[in-house]
Formats: structure tokens, sequence, C-alpha cells
């Protein structure tokens, strides 16, 4: 075509290595050539009228401009994420330093006096106290400074609590870190950081490190299915290693804390490194009174209020849960605009920690509203005639939480051994509401679902367990099961046979007929009681024990409708009792309902 000079106007492509463009008669024309083959030079030497597409001279750094995107979107996360990870550009390099906060003494002191119910663990670290302000009397009988302190217990008891109030009365250097905060993305770090909080510990000595759940990193080496985390174990490792190397002359003493002492490492364990271990339990009545009068110390309580009936009330109730009692029956007051906290709010705060704020929207129909009551009735009447239940406190068909109606039942004193007769009365109860059902309705629901469950674990343990069967003798059979992060069994091994498994199911099955039998027996010599009962929490929707110890003596309670009524009564008694006082009918408030 060059050569019989056929071709117009055309458009050299280098980065397509292509030759575009319209023949003289009008027709568009596409050509590829070779990379080495010189078109331009072709071209100008046939007289082609032509150009070179205008992007050609950018083909050498547009051709790399996406990797140098790519490239650079990279650095720009990583120095992100390094500056996240230490709190800004100036740190970025600082991965092994240690991230523990060093409280001084202008931030708020927690003292020992700030503790309660928990009297033999602050009587124990009283002493670090003195082995930090006076090591020398210690020393010179030939004593040795604990190096470590563990503190272990259920969630809310005070260990933290108590770990700032032996910083607050020491008076030295108190270093305050988590133990998922030497857990970090990058390998060795967790190490270095061990390694750093201990160098800022000996030198500010005499000093304090607190290692708030320690279970993070100091977890039982070998754990998982697949072996154990390797940084985790470096870690570990490290912290092991600088507890040996604790000088007596360094005084620097570690307290940690967990809630899970069963799966630490024994090495973390052994004498030498933590040389104390202090159990901070859920306190008994005592204690809750202790707990409760520090709580609140600084809130408007009416003068009826007694503490001890509501220490009473809360048995098994952490240091935790009675702070946030207080605090529910505070905010509760000041909602409806009390200027004191009185004991309506306070036993409405107890019930909302125990089992959930009411569920006022819930709409519930008349015929569940009535099975529920005889189902409640039904668990109330079991426990108050068995000898060895605990007294019911309250009866209540108010939806709370996930329930739609609880019974209350609060022992008179702390309890820490159960007897197999005291057992076997709370599996009669547990079973209780059933029972009502069918010999009520002949139906039954799944409303005792949760009863269910909680029979019949408590009956496996008292076969398994508790050694509590008669058949099988006192022996434990089987090994609980074990969690798979232990680095221990998996699953549940049963070192039992066949046959005695199957004896096992056996006295399972015929413990909890015999609670049924119980329980039936109680409820149908005395049904009318149980009618009454039920019909009772259908129009009161909640019996206290006062309410249900009449009811039980044959009296009838009065209408809910009536008691209003009296109350109403009252405050217009009040009201104008007040009135001929003052004179001044206007400036009074209408009578609350």
């Amino acid at each position: 075509m060059t050569e019989n000079n056929q071709i117009g106007k055309s458009v050299i492509f280098p980065k397509k290595q292509s030759v575009e463009g319209v023949l003289k008669n009008k027709q568009k024309y596409k050509v590829f050539y070779s990379e080495d083959f010189p078109m331009t030079s072709f071209l100008d030497k046939n007289d082609v009228d032509f150009r070179v597409d205008p992007n050609a001279q950018n083909v050498a750094w547009t051709d790399y401009l996406p990797f140098l995107i790519f490239g650079g979107f990279i650095i720009f996360i990583l120095i992100f994420l390094m500056q996240q990870a230490q709190g800004g550009g100036s740190k970025v390099m600082q991965f092994g330093k240690s991230k523990a906060k060093r409280h001084g003494k202008e931030q708020p002191k927690v003292t020992f006096k700030d503790v309660a119910g928990i009297d033999e663990a602050v009587e124990e670290l009283q002493e670090l106290k003195e082995f930090l302000a006076s090591p020398g009397k210690f020393q010179a009988m030939g004593a040795k400074i604990p190096k470590g302190v563990l503190l272990y217990g259920p969630p809310g008891s005070g260990k933290t609590l108590l770990a700032r109030a032996v910083a607050g009365e020491a008076g030295v250097p108190f270093f305050s870190i988590s133990g998922s905060d030497f857990v970090e993305m990058f390998v060795g770090v967790g190490a270095s950081r061990v390694r750093d909080l201990f160098e800022q510990a000996k030198l500010h000595s005499p000093s304090i490190i607190f290692m708030d759940e320690i279970d993070a990193v100091g977890r039982h080496r070998g754990a998982g299915l697949g072996g154990g985390h390797d940084e985790r174990e470096q870690t570990l490792n490290q912290l092991l290693v600088e507890m040996d190397g604790f000088d007596v002359k360094d005084n620097v003493i570690l307290i940690a804390a967990t809630n899970r002492p069963d799966i630490l490492d024994p090495a973390l364990l052994r004498p030498g490194r933590f040389d104390r271990q202090i159990v901070i339990d859920r306190p008994d009545l005592r204690g809750r009174e202790k707990i409760l009068k520090v709580h609140t110390k600084n809130k408007p309580l009416k003068k009826a209020i007694d503490l001890k009936v509501l220490a009473r009330r809360t048995p098994g109730f952490t240091g935790a849960d009675l702070a946030n009692m207080v605090n529910e029956a505070a905010l509760l007051s000041a909602r409806h605009g009390k200027k004191k906290i009185g004991m309506e709010q306070l036993e409405e705060s107890i019930d909302r920690v125990m089992a959930g704020p009411q569920r006022k929207t819930r709409v519930i129909s008349d015929k569940e509203k009535e099975v529920i009551a005889y189902h409640e009735a039904g668990h109330a009447m079991v426990a108050h005639f068995l000898p060895n239940m605990d007294p019911v406190h309250k009866i209540s068909i108010i939806p709370r939480g996930k329930a739609l109606g609880y019974t209350l039942t609060l022992p008179t004193e702390d309890k820490y051994l159960i007897a197999k007769t005291e057992l076997l009365d709370e599996l009669a109860m547990f079973l209780g509401g059933r029972v009502a059902e069918e010999m009520i309705f002949g139906d039954s629901t799944t409303g005792a679902q949760n009863d269910l469950e909680r029979a019949t674990e408590v009956a496996r343990k008292m076969v398994c367990e508790y050694g509590m069967s008669e058949k099988l003798g006192p022996m434990t059979l089987g090994h609980k099961q074990e969690q798979v992060f232990l680095g221990k069994e998996i699953g549940n091994n049963a070192d039992y046979s066949p046959e005695i498994a199957y004896q096992i199911d056996k006295e399972v099955r015929r413990i909890i007929d015999e609670a049924w039998e119980k329980a039936h027996k109680i409820l149908s010599t005395k049904k009318n009681v149980l009618k009454l009962i039920a019909s009772t929490l259908i129009e009161h929707e909640t019996i206290e024990r006062a309410d249900l110890k009449e009811i039980l003596a044959g009296k009838k309670l009065k209408p809910a409708a009536a008691k209003k009524v009296d109350k109403r009564e009252v405050l217009k008694k009040k009201q104008r009792v007040k009135t001929k006082k003052s004179h001044t009918p206007s400036k009074l408030r209408p009578a609350e309902s």
C-alpha cells in the first residue's frame, strides 16, 4: 500500500505496537508490527503523512505507576499501624518499651479504709507496706521479702481495688499493666516489654508492679490443639527469668491478679516467684454489711434502712455487685424524684442485679399469666413445706430479664457445705413448677426448661462428683471436662465401663423421680393452698414473705386496688394536716398515687 501511495493520514501507537489510519479510498486500517521494526523511519521513507501518539512519551513511568501506587499504599499502612500501636509518630520504633502506667502522688488515692469485707487479704498485704518501708527489720532476722503476691478469686471480688489500696498506702512508685499489654502483632515485643518493665521498676526501687489479668500471658505452656503460641510463651519465659533475677536488695514486689489460677503455668506459681497466693472470696454476711457501709457513705439514705437486713438479702454478692446495687438504687431514687434512697429502691435494685430489670412492655395473655402463677406457686409451696429448704422470701410473676417469673429463697446464714438432704429437697423445689402445671392444667410448658436443666445437673453431680449414690457408693466417676486451651484432655474422659454408665443414668433417673414424687405429694395434699397462692399472684403479681405467711395462715390479702386507695387516703390525711398548719393550700403538691 505504501508503494502504491494508498495510505492517508496515520497514527503510530508505540505502546500497542500498531499503526492505525485511513486509506485514500476512506477505508480504515490497523496494522501491528514487531518490536524491532523501525516503523517511524519506514513511514517517513515512503512519504506517509503520520504522527506518533502523544502519550508515547509517558510510556516509561506510566507502566510503573500501578506498582508505585501499591507500594506507597503498603508503606503508608505500615507507618499508620506503627503509630497507632505506640500512640504517635514519635514512638514509631519503641515497640519494645513497656506500656505500664506509673501512678504518682497527684492521683486520687485509694487506701485500705476503702476496702471492706476481705480483712484477711488486707492484713496480708499490709505486710508488703512494712517490707518496703523498713526492709532492714526483716533482713536482720534472715527473712526474705516476698517476690510476688498472687490475688485470685471470682470477678468483682476486689482484687484490683486491693492492689490500688496497696499503692495508696505504700507511698512508693506503682506500675500497673494488664497481661494483654504484652501481646503485640510483632514477634519478640512481649519479652522486650517485660524486660523494660522490670528495668523501670528496679530503677525506681523500692516499687510495686501490678499485673492485672495475668492469665493472658501466664497461661499453661503447650496449650491448644496445634501446640503453644510461641510469642506468648516467649513472653512468659522472660517473665519467669525476670522474677528469678530479682535481687533481695532490689525491693521490687510483683502483685498479680487473676480469675483463673487453675490455668496458670505451674512454673509461675512455685515458691520463689509467687511466694504468697491470697484468695479473695465472696464476702460473708459481716463482710457484705461492711461493704455496704463503704458504698453508702456519701449517699442520702433514709433512717429506717438497716444495712444488716440488706446484707442478709444479698448472699453470694461480690463487692462489685453490692456497689452496682447501691448505684442502681440511687439512680432509681433520682428517676422518681426522691430526695433520699429508701428501702423500696434498694429492694428493687437487688432484684435488678439478680434477675434483671422489669420488662413492663411485655404483654402476657391471661392464660399464660395463670400458668406462670401456678408454676411459681408450685416452686414456693414445695420450698416452704420442705424442712431443709431456705425460707421463701419473694414470689413474682413480673417478667425480668429472660425469666417470666421467679421464686426467691434466701438462707438465714452463710453456708459453705450442702448436705445430701438439702440437695434432695432442692431437687423437689426445682420440679415443683412443672408438677403444678401438670396437676392443674393436665399439660406442661417450656417454662420449666431451666428448672429441668438445673435438676438434672444437680442429680448427676450427686452421683458422679459428690459420691451420694447408694448403689455406686462414695466414689468420683469420670474426669471433669478439660478445656482445649489448657493443653490437657479434650472432651470427657470416661474412666468407667458401659455398665457403670448405665447405672449412673439409672441413679440419676431414680433421684429425679423421687424428687418428683415428693413435690407431687406436697402439692396434691395442699391443692387449695396452691390455688390461693396462684390467685393472689394473678391479682398482686408479687408476694413478699410477710404476705405469704398470711396466706398460709388462711388469711386473705387486701385487693391491690384497695391497697392503693389506702395509700391515697393516708396521703390525703397528711395533706389536710399540712394545710391546717400552713394555711397556704395553693402551694401544696397533689397527692402521689
